[in-house]
């Protein structure tokens, strides 16, 4: 029975990581922007299953993040903010577009701001899942929205919980589970 999970646990994570290896593949360095399709995406309410890691991958516009959940957490001082299923802020850019969803961050920026790509399947916590969609963005990588807005993780926040990117170049700031920007409470 041990011996069987064993090889069923190490059979995931292979698959896993062909899978991520797989996406990341891409050569092609585009970095202009065209309109986007958007597409919905697949949630769940249920118990949190194993994921991907959050860890970043190389893809043509740099860096990217997967997440398989989205939850609301209150931040002192800044109401509710979404986080991935490794507790990382996730944040929009002022320069996005919501509609129609369109990702303006590529090239170096989305090495900064890294894109987090849409799973099969997210599940939510404090989330209104119909709230939830994808972009396809200009390297060919579907992104996941938030309220219509392209989502992302921040390389400066390094642990769970940080904000460190809030307010950057006063266009990057934490999304809200409504899909808006957050700014301070008080």
């Amino acid at each position: 029975m041990i011996r069987q999970r064993i090889v069923l646990t190490a059979a995931a994570g292979l698959a896993s990581t062909l899978l991520l290896a797989a996406c990341s593949g891409s050569k092609d360095n585009s970095s202009s922007t065209s309109p986007a399709n958007v597409a919905p995406v697949a949630t769940a309410t249920s118990t949190p299953a194993t994921s991907a890691p959050a860890a970043t991958g190389d893809s043509a516009s740099g860096h990217m993040a997967t997440t398989t959940m989205l939850m609301a957490k209150t931040v002192q001082g800044m109401g509710s903010v979404v986080t991935d299923d490794k507790g990382m802020t996730l944040y929009r850019y002022d320069m996005d577009k919501a509609t129609p969803s369109m990702s303006m961050c590529t090239g170096d920026c989305a090495k900064t701001w890294m894109p987090v790509m849409a799973q099969d399947s997210v599940q939510t916590m404090g989330v209104e899942e119909s709230l939830l969609g994808s972009v396809d963005r200009s390297d060919g990588m579907k992104q996941l929205t938030l309220g219509g807005w392209p989502l992302y993780r921040y390389m400066g926040d390094t642990k769970a919980g940080q904000m460190n990117g809030q307010a950057k170049e006063r266009m990057w700031f934490a999304v809200t589970p409504s899909g808006k920007k957050s700014t301070m409470t008080g």
